[in-house]
């Protein structure tokens, strides 16, 4: 760890989807879920660690219009409205929106006045957003990623910066999903051919916060 040392003035934290939507459902169900997962105080205590650190940080912001109109149904093999091996059928439209307080950060994590707050439109926080143009212009080569889910917004947006050429370091108990054992492939797997994968201990340590 000593001779890659994560140097906070070139590093972002970047909060991927971490809405109300998210975080804190209306089903009650969804709501136990995520209270038994411990996500959200994993979360926070992310954020405190990085903005101790000096690290900047970053918000990728799911942003859709209400009526729908800019979402394009996909035939796809799986998804919530699809049952399990019974595809193909198209997916289905987000049920937050730009302006609905479901699609709102979650307050626990409210960004605070020098903070980034990114508005993206598809799967990946690149994607014809402003996100590369603001991490350049701060002067920022190192990633930290984390939020949900793993499989959908963290990799698509791993992948992207990538090929971008910015180092990552990947947040293995910040990240989330619905499915079983998906977190586990990803961090054991996928993740470590092309960056850093690490725990908030590991990361607290390594800037030396304890």
């Amino acid at each position: 760890m000593a001779e890659f040392p994560i140097v906070p003035e070139k590093t972002g934290m970047l909060f991927f989807d971490v809405l109300n939507v998210y975080l804190h459902p209306a089903e009650p169900e969804a709501q136990v879920r995520v209270a038994a997962s411990g996500i959200l105080p994993r979360l926070t205590r992310l954020g405190r660690i990085c903005r101790l650190g000096g690290i900047a940080v970053f918000y990728a912001q799911a942003d859709h219009r209400t009526d729908h109109r800019d979402f394009a149904a996909l035939i796809a093999d799986r998804g919530p409205q699809i049952p399990s091996g019974r595809g193909p059928g198209l997916t289905r439209s987000p049920i937050h929106g730009s302006g609905m307080r479901n699609a709102e950060i979650a307050p626990e994590l409210e960004p605070e006045a020098a903070d980034y707050v990114i508005k993206k439109h598809r799967w990946s926080a690149f994607f014809q957003t402003h996100l590369e143009l603001s991490l350049r212009t701060a002067g920022i080569d190192t990633i930290i990623l984390a939020g949900g889910s793993t499989e959908v917004g963290i990799a698509s947006t791993a992948y992207s910066a990538r090929d971008r050429d910015y180092n990552q370091i990947v947040i293995r108990d910040a990240c989330t999903s619905n499915q079983e054992s998906v977190n586990d492939f990803f961090m054991e797997s996928v993740f470590p051919g092309f960056a850093r994968v690490m725990t908030i201990d590991d990361l607290e340590g390594a800037l030396g916060n304890r």
